[in-house]
């Protein structure tokens, strides 16, 4: 079952070529992302979190006083709300929490550190909403989970409180491209390419930056003192030992971490669990764990 329903979304994602202009990449990761539409239980509301777009989203049982903040994947360079909708009403439900889903700015208009900006608005945002730091999770997907370690960071450092948990699906986490994987995963992979990734990095930090700085490649951050964290990766993914070293160097330095390897996955696979077996039991998994950490 895993692998037919799995080779279905290989098939959708195959279907046309990846566009060359960014509004292009923009418009097609958005017709992918879109293709089964929100629940109709659902209740999405527009918000603007002190000038940054913003949308709650509301299931029926949510508890009010708990938020999942997410982050959209892209590279950075792509990616928004719409295309990441069904994936975050879908978490929300399962973490039986309200989720804030943010459209921060994208490279190549708005480099590094644009993003990382308005992902500290966001959480000010909604912290300004008397939600307390143990009462949130912050989570997202490839770029999206990079910057979620991003603002975890920044927050330690300005000695805020943190939030009760981060959650992390497919995370590009090392912008250097030194993962294995990258290589070994390369003919399985439909989607995530070294080439391709290179292409985003120089949009979004460009070579005169140094790609190993903790804010770019989390992988190489100080990991101590870190929330607990879940990472969610498939096994066909190029980015695969993204995810696997991060788990390694978060446990190295006493972070409670949990690390999930789902076989024939692919990178970002929950984004279409309504067709998608797997990708609905990644996303209880991970409700299941964020309501265990924000109660």
């Amino acid at each position: 079952m895993a692998e037919s329903e799995i080779g279905a979304i290989r098939k959708l994602l195959t279907s046309k070529p990846r566009p060359v202009g960014w509004s292009e990449r923009r418009e097609r990761i958005n017709e992918v992302g879109s293709t089964w539409p929100v629940a109709p239980d659902i209740k999405c509301e527009a918000v603007d979190c002190d000038g940054l777009g913003g949308e709650w989203s509301i299931a029926l049982d949510s508890e009010p006083s708990c938020a999942l903040l997410y982050f959209h994947g892209g590279g950075y360079c792509s990616g928004s709300i719409v295309s990441h909708r069904r994936l975050v009403t879908e978490a929300g439900r399962a973490a039986r929490c309200r989720t804030l889903a943010i459209d921060y700015r994208l490279a190549p208009e708005h480099p590094y550190p644009a993003a990382h900006e308005d992902a500290l608005t966001a959480w000010r945002f909604l912290r300004r909403q008397g939600i307390a730091a143990k009462s949130i999770a912050v989570g997202g997907d490839s770029a999206g989970g990079n910057l979620t370690l991003g603002l975890i960071s920044r927050l330690r450092a300005a000695g805020e409180e943190l939030p009760a948990y981060a959650w992390l699906i497919s995370p590009w986490t090392d912008l250097t491209m030194s993962g294995s994987t990258l290589a070994t995963k390369d003919v399985v992979d439909p989607l995530i390419h070294k080439a391709y990734l290179d292409e985003l990095a120089d949009a979004y930090a460009p070579s005169c930056i140094d790609r190993r700085d903790p804010l770019i490649s989390p992988l190489f951050a100080d990991l101590a003192g870190l929330p607990p964290l879940l990472i969610q990766v498939g096994s066909a993914e190029t980015l695969l030992a993204d995810a696997t070293r991060l788990a390694e160097a978060a446990g190295a330095a006493d972070v409670d971490v949990t690390l999930q390897i789902w076989p024939h996955m692919i990178h970002a696979w929950p984004v279409w669990n309504a067709g998608l077996t797997d990708g609905r039991r990644a996303l209880a998994s991970a409700g299941q764990l964020i309501r265990a950490h924000i109660r």
